[in-house]
């Protein structure tokens, strides 16, 4: 079971850095991401039917979330619409867009050659999806940590944090905005891909909820591992993915119906952020209750010494005195 959840965590993952580099990066809440994810699949699936090599399919579909991300991009900035209409009007249109490529709502994976394929066929199938998922999540992170570093990557995150210093310091914060679409489509696209060759087809469906997914996976990896530096973060999308996983595995092992994995995703996206506040609210009042009680025996400590200061015979004789 635990194995299981790594390789398709693994698989995910590129999907949760994509989420990841919007809702925290840029701080926009992207809904292409359930288009970008099945326009992924079916790019991929079907240049793999039409000839092309699982690792050239792959790319397409990432450069086809890409496009999507550009389009997002270019109705936010240059539209000036809301990012969240800007995402729903890409998503709806990608919907028609990825029923064109297939040609039709599901689309199997016949006799083509996927990317487990290329690897030993006496390793497990576990074994093949976790070296699969494993290189190419690897890749996508370091070429990000490399991204991050350079004056472009500080300029993408200088624009999330704040995008009128960066205009003001001569940062384009419009290409920006941009580019982090484009990058974040390109990497939930990918994951489409990823798993449309694992589960052997591209459905239209297939994007229902990844959102969810992708923001359940974003919270549980924070609250494993969070720290400032960007190797940390995105490690931390990884192991969130891997975690989600693991407990939509252990719910079916359980006995619920796959029917109910949309809305289990939506439990744990609701329990992942309540525990955060609880967790905060709890400690407010533990300190609220270390501070009245340092209070109060504060106040205590005083009030005795005061008495005895009264009842002393050197407090009496010298109040008489007086």
């Amino acid at each position: 079971m635990l194995i299981t959840s790594i390789g398709q965590g693994l698989l995910w993952a590129p999907l949760v850095i994509g989420v990841f580099l919007t809702f925290r990066i840029l701080d926009i809440p992207d809904l292409t991401t359930e288009g970008s994810f099945p326009l992924g699949a079916a790019v991929t699936v079907s240049a793999m039917l039409s000839g092309q090599s699982a690792v050239v399919a792959s790319l397409l579909g990432f450069l086809a979330g890409c496009l999507a991300g550009w389009v997002t991009g270019m109705l936010d900035t240059k539209l000036h619409m809301p990012s969240l209409l800007a995402g729903i009007l890409t998503m709806t249109g990608l919907y028609s867009i990825n029923m064109h490529v297939m040609g039709k709502s599901n689309v199997p994976l016949l006799t083509q050659k996927v990317l487990t394929n290329y690897l030993p066929a006496t390793w497990s199938s576990d074994l093949q999806t976790i070296v699969v998922g494993g290189v190419v999540t690897g890749v996508v992170m370091a070429l990000l940590i490399w991204l991050f570093k350079t004056r472009l990557g500080l300029s993408l995150m200088a624009t999330g944090d704040n995008p009128a210093m960066s205009a003001a310091n001569g940062i384009y914060t419009d290409r920006m905005v941009i580019l982090g679409y484009m990058v974040s489509n390109g990497c939930i696209a990918l994951s489409g891909a990823l798993i449309a060759q694992s589960n052997g087809y591209a459905d239209i469906g297939m994007g229902i909820g990844t959102i969810v997914i992708g923001l359940a996976s974003v919270l549980v990896g924070e609250i494993f591992l969070h720290g400032r530096q960007m190797w940390v973060r995105l490690t931390g999308m990884v192991v969130g993915a891997i975690i989600y996983r693991f407990l939509l595995t252990v719910a079916m092992g359980l006995g619920f119906p796959v029917n109910d994995l949309k809305i289990l995703s939506a439990i744990i996206l609701v329990v992942v952020i309540c525990l955060p506040i609880l967790r905060t609210k709890v400690k407010t009042r533990q300190q609220l209750k270390r501070y009245l009680k340092q209070i109060g025996a504060d106040e205590h400590e005083s009030t005795t010494s005061s008495l005895k200061r009264q009842a002393s015979p050197e407090g009496l004789l010298s109040r008489d005195s007086k």
